[in-house]
């Protein structure tokens, strides 16, 4: 099985990921799943399943797929079996689910404490032992193992974050929006909205613990809210969507230090955009060669943007 990644397409949806439907007939047909996390105000209830053809782009609801509260971000496993909900809530757990890949449904397997509040972002690393998980609220990340079953363990490293920015309302503590791994599994890169940081931790492959890199962060301009983060196909370069200034940052990526260093940063918004500006996601186009790729990013104005990135 294969995934890909698609946009959000219904009311109250926050975050959508894809698994080959039915393993080989899916192959052969070019049909996917894809799972749709929400926030479970009225009528939403949870997971939304749908079957994605992909030559044509039609998508087929196929209803709830499990019933759990707020899984506003969603990760799929390598191995297309598991999928991992950041069920983000005062008390923030993060949930695995057995994947059903014939019928799209999910199976709970198991459900951890996230260590702290608001849990807005999870993250599989590509060896998928390990899963990473952000605390929007109480502005901390957190490592935990994966088992054979796909279960998950209790926490095996946290880190909360401290400090402020210069937006007093939205950035008068930390509030850790995501937790992106590096291509080679080594280094947990962490968007911190208010603390204009990427925070840069070494993933311990056997223990499981973060630890600081060094250096331990790499800063945007002030105010910008830095939110998620992706990497181009070859690992050199990394693409930060700002969501306060609606803006991406581009970095080159050090994966011996897990460093970055900024070389440019450029508007989402067109120019002459007057509306609100509150960007939400960026992705690198796995299809792209290695000279050119695309990033979308969008915001609540209900635009998206693409950008073409030049050869180095």
């Amino acid at each position: 099985m294969k995934i890909k990644t698609v946009g959000a397409l219904i009311l109250f949806a926050a975050s959508c990921v894809s698994v080959l439907s039915g393993q080989d007939g899916g192959k052969a047909k070019g049909e996917w799943l894809a799972y749709i996390g929400t926030y479970t105000r009225p009528p939403s209830q949870g997971i939304y399943a749908w079957r994605f053809q992909a030559a044509s782009g039609k998508l087929t609801p196929l209803g709830l797929a499990a019933e759990t509260s707020n899984p506003t971000f969603l990760a799929v496993d390598p191995n297309q079996r598991f999928l991992y909900a950041a069920n983000e809530d005062k008390a923030g757990t993060i949930s695995a689910f057995a994947i059903d890949p014939a019928t799209g449904q999910l199976k709970l397997l198991n459900r951890v404490p996230s260590r702290g509040s608001g849990p807005c972002h999870v993250a599989v690393d590509p060896g998928g032992k390990w899963v990473f998980a952000a605390n929007y609220n109480s502005g901390s990340v957190a490592a935990f193992p994966v088992r054979e079953d796909g279960t998950l363990g209790e926490a095996t490293g946290f880190v909360q974050h401290v400090g402020s920015s210069v937006n007093a309302q939205r950035q008068s503590g930390p509030h850790a929006h995501s937790a992106n791994v590096s291509p080679d599994g080594r280094w947990l890169l962490v968007a911190d909205l208010g603390l204009d940081q990427i925070l840069s931790y070494r993933v311990d492959a056997v223990k499981g613990t973060l630890s600081a890199g060094d250096p331990p962060f790499t800063k945007v301009a002030p105010g910008s809210g830095p939110r998620h983060l992706a990497f181009g196909r070859d690992g050199r370069f990394a693409y930060a969507i700002n969501e306060m200034l609606s803006t991406v940052t581009v970095f080159r990526y050090n994966s011996a230090h897990g460093s970055l260093d900024e070389l440019q940063t450029a508007p989402v918004t067109p120019e002459g955009y007057t509306g609100p500006k509150s960007s939400a996601e960026i992705a690198v186009d796995p299809a792209a060669s290695s000279s050119t790729a695309r990033i979308a990013g969008t915001a609540p104005s209900r635009y998206s943007a693409s950008m073409a990135i030049k050869a180095h």
